[in-house]
């Protein structure tokens, strides 16, 4: 396959509605898609990635400038032919967590235009060990008053989804409030974990203690900010509690996981596409968990488009063994998306494989030029 030209594309994803956690009050996010074109525009291959700078530090802006220098490294592969060619590009990239959302976009549009050309679905690229047929994921609910929470548990109760993701701050008379109407919504019948967001010192998470207890809280998702010294001493009280800390901003890397593994605080691990730096170091890392008796779920960023939900659900189905999957909001968050297809979870938090070449997807370009409208679009062409 002869890549003719790559464009990257940041765009301006609008929600139906606001949806906010501790550090961010959204009504939107800003992501990067990128586009490989080839053979005399036959193909297109779309990826996506989520910069977020209290994750992994990258904004849009910088995402898209670093899209723009890989794609001018002298051994970036212009003629594609094989997926380990790919694989041996990202592993020559940097490491760390500084370049995540744009190695995932860059990678995910690759292996999409692969997989076009080749008639192959990207699932079959990867090793088949822990694979499934079907996906069932969780829903999130976010940081908001009383009837906000309501109408969105009796959405989640209806479409009989169990498995809960509540968003919780400093405020401990909210999150109380909070987790006291999805109790009376749902009852004892759901599995509730809460995500912080890095937002709790020792003191304030101490507070929380009783609520945890009381409202039967399985997992707390990244409670204090990365490095924060006393995340042992609250892990250890969580743990004796039988309550298990995850681990999300602290865990971007494999070096993270491999600095997580040796402290021993956090007994899972949010697992997110972009965060992760795309399929190749996200599978790295699942490996790396799996071999030390680490819990991991597969998260998604907020805000995803169906590029990155159909991509993160080939990234599910190879995970069998993932204690939870979050993902697949589209038509419950976005007032437009990008792909043709609706990648959203069905009832029961039900999804199965996307059928097709590459991603499964089609990516609408009047979509994608409004979405992307006012910004500056980068092209680079086969040198």
């Amino acid at each position: 396959m002869r890549i003719d030209h790559i464009s990257v594309y940041p765009v301006l994803l609008p929600f139906s509605s606001e949806f906010s956690h501790s550090l961010r009050k959204r009504y939107s996010v800003k992501n990067i898609i990128v586009q490989v074109v080839a053979e005399q525009g036959e193909i297109s291959g779309y990826g996506e990635g989520a910069p977020r700078s209290f994750v992994t530090g990258e904004s849009q802006e910088s995402a898209a400038r670093s899209i723009y220098r890989f794609i001018n490294l002298d051994n970036f592969p212009w003629e594609l032919n094989d997926v380990s060619q790919i694989w041996n590009f990202v592993d020559g990239l940097f490491h760390g967590k500084a370049h995540n959302a744009a190695i995932c976009a860059l990678e995910t549009a690759l292996l999409d235009a692969l997989g076009k050309s080749q008639g192959r679905n990207i699932i079959d690229y990867f090793p088949k060990d822990f694979i499934t047929n079907k996906v069932y994921y969780g829903s999130a609910l976010p940081l908001a008053g009383k009837k906000r929470i309501v109408e969105i548990c009796r959405l989640i109760k209806k479409m009989k989804v169990k498995k809960l993701k509540l968003k919780l701050g400093k405020n401990l008379s909210q999150n109380k409030e909070i987790l006291e109407t999805v109790r009376k919504v749902f009852g004892k019948d759901c599995d509730l974990k809460i995500d912080i967001n890095c937002v709790w010192n020792y003191d304030l998470a101490l507070k929380h203690v009783s609520l945890i207890n009381n409202y039967g809280i399985k997992v707390i998702e990244q409670p204090m900010r990365p490095n924060d010294p006393e995340t042992a001493d609250f892990a250890d009280l969580m743990q004796k509690a039988g309550v298990v800390l995850m681990a999300d901003e602290s865990a971007c890397s494999l070096d993270d996981m491999k600095k997580i593994a040796g402290e021993g605080y956090y007994k899972m691990i949010n697992v997110r596409l972009s965060k992760c730096g795309g399929f190749r170091n996200s599978l790295k890392i699942v490996e790396y968990l799996r071999c030390n008796g680490i819990s991991f779920q597969i998260g998604c960023h907020l805000g995803e488009s169906g590029i990155l939900s159909a991509a993160g659900r080939i990234l599910c189905l190879l995970c069998s063994d993932a204690v939870y999957c979050d993902g697949s909001y589209d038509e419950f968050l976005l007032e437009k998306n990008v792909t043709v297809e609706d990648v959203s979870m069905g009832p029961g938090g039900e999804a199965d494989p996307l059928n097709g070449p590459g991603l499964g997807i089609e990516v609408g370009g009047k979509n994608l030029a409004w979405l992307s409208e006012g910004f500056n679009t980068v092209t680079v062409s086969r040198p």
